[in-house]
């Protein structure tokens, strides 16, 4: 699925404690985010829109996938013919 970025603001001082002290964790701020995130869309989204947009996730051939695979492809030898 494709990612969109989100942009917040928050004082800079807050910002870099907050890095620091979670870094002493072993927890990077954009983990817990991408998290809090995940709460939000499940406690707003309805259930049936979030297993259409699922569905729909699941079913769309991934760009990216497709490309990398048609690389391979044309890069690899052919090897339907064999050596003796």
């Amino acid at each position: 699925m494709k990612k969109a970025n989100i942009t917040l603001k928050m004082e800079a001082q807050r910002l870099e404690a907050t890095k620091r002290y979670m870094e002493k964790k072993d927890v990077s701020i954009e983990q817990e985010l991408g998290e809090a995130l995940q709460k939000l869309y499940e406690k707003h989204v309805p259930a049936a829109v979030r297993e259409y947009i699922d569905e729909t996730a699941d079913s769309m051939p991934d760009p990216k996938a497709k490309k990398q695979k048609e690389k391979n492809n044309a890069a690899a030898p052919n090897q339907s013919q064999g050596t003796i």
